[in-house]
């Protein structure tokens, strides 16, 4: 039976790599499919994705003097300037349509490659299915840890991952310590999917070692419909520095809720996430002056990268604002994977999966701050160095690591 399910497979991914191949020819176009949240309570991260990923592909495919990877060609010249053009899903945060969605990228619109997909839960569906299938997924922005540690061989993530954002926030915090700056103690506050769980466990493994105080240990069940009653349980536990790990709607709510009752953490670091996105920032902004975010990217790179400042600009035209920690890292994914395709010349599965195992771009070649682009065994970029930044009259700057920033760090926040 087995043997006859790997047959069954085997002919399976002959046919799909045919069907690739033909849909080349046919078109001259390069497929790729898209998974994003469109619709539902993080819409707005799936139409700010998708800014991200249409800036991208307007360099991808016309020329230009951008110093990045492919910029300077029309298309992709290991492809006879084949242009690519994406397909669109939706997964509405929800893993199982995630699942779906992807299969059927794969097995209906002939996708040679998958990228996505923000929720880490989705990724774990969307991952595994590309997998079954032998197809390249290339996590852009899902942060959890455990989406590289499956053993998968079609798994790649660009992006950092949150041991090692949750290592820059408590490196700061040290930091900030050795300054002589008053932190004894952390709240972690988490939502109970797989982000979330795997954010506080390597949060409260590194207040631990590091010898900070927890004073609130609190998990939450994703899009509550109320956050009072654990509001109050930070409040009483006060602690020096809130750790949260929320999805938009939750970060509106928790804040909200805290200033019903009168508190005002002391220092707020956050996973990103929901902090950082436009609906939060505009709802309850006024109330997170000072938070600091764990990051990717802050517009302020500009400086530091070349081509940070033009790609903002386009990314800007499109969407009404900068590009912030999670669009700077969907639109780098897309850039590191079609640097891939045109070096593989090629759009079997398996050709795009050997280049991205090869792939070595260097960071000055990036937006980002990074040092390198250069996947590991398990498909993780241990190159992808995060920075902290702060938020202050109504922008975000650069403030850790110290030797990158472009402003100090405001501490405490709320004196």
């Amino acid at each position: 039976m087995k043997r006859r399910q790997a047959l069954i497979g085997i002919a399976g991914t002959v046919a799909l790599n045919g069907a690739f191949t033909q849909a080349l020819a046919q078109k001259g176009e390069v497929v790729i499919g898209v998974i994003y949240p469109l619709t539902g309570s993080s819409a707005q991260v799936g139409v700010d994705s998708k800014h991200a990923i249409d800036t991208a592909l307007e360099i991808i495919n016309t020329a230009s003097t951008l110093d990045l990877p492919g910029a300077r060609n029309a298309g992709l010249a290991g492809l006879g300037n084949a242009k690519v053009r994406v397909v669109y899903a939706d997964h509405q945060g929800d893993p199982q349509k995630g699942r779906s969605e992807a299969e059927r990228l794969i097995t209906q619109e002939n996708v040679c490659t998958i990228v996505g997909a923000f929720h880490s839960a989705v990724s774990a569906t969307v991952s595994a299915t590309c997998e079954r299938y032998e197809v390249p997924y290339l996590c852009a922005d899902s942060s959890s840890p455990s989406l590289s540690r499956r053993g998968l061989k079609y798994f790649f993530r660009t992006s950092a991952h949150d041991e090692m954002f949750s290592e820059a926030m408590f490196d700061f915090m040290d930091a900030m310590k050795s300054k002589g700056k008053p932190i004894g103690s952390v709240g972690i506050f988490y939502e109970d999917t797989i982000f979330g769980t795997d954010s506080s466990a390597v949060q409260r493994k590194l207040a631990n070692e590091r010898g900070y105080k927890i004073t609130c240990d609190i998990k939450y069940r994703a899009n509550s419909p109320s956050l009072s009653a654990e509001a109050q349980q930070i409040k009483t536990a006060n602690p020096d520095v809130l750790l949260p790990s929320s999805y938009t709607s939750d970060a509106i709510l928790l804040t909200n809720a805290m200033a019903s009752i009168g508190y005002k953490p002391k220092n707020l670091v956050t996973q990103a996430a929901g902090y950082i996105e436009k609906p939060t920032l505009e709802s309850v902004g006024d109330k997170l002056q000072g938070m600091i975010s764990r990051a990717s990217f802050s517009a302020d790179m500009g400086d530091k990268r070349p081509s940070a400042k033009a790609v903002n600009d386009m990314f800007k035209a499109r969407a009404g604002r900068d590009l912030n920690d999670q669009t700077s890292r969907v639109f780098t994914a897309m850039m590191v994977l079609a640097e891939a395709i045109d070096r593989a010349r090629s759009v079997e599965p398996k050709k795009i999966r050997e280049a991205l195992v090869a792939t070595d771009i260097p960071g000055e070649k990036t937006i980002m701050p990074w040092k390198r682009v250069k996947f590991d065994a398990t498909g993780q970029n241990t190159f992808a160095s995060p920075v902290l930044i702060q938020f202050k009259a109504g922008k975000f700057s650069t403030v850790f690591p110290f030797e990158v920033a472009t402003a100090t760090p405001v501490w405490p926040m709320n004196p």
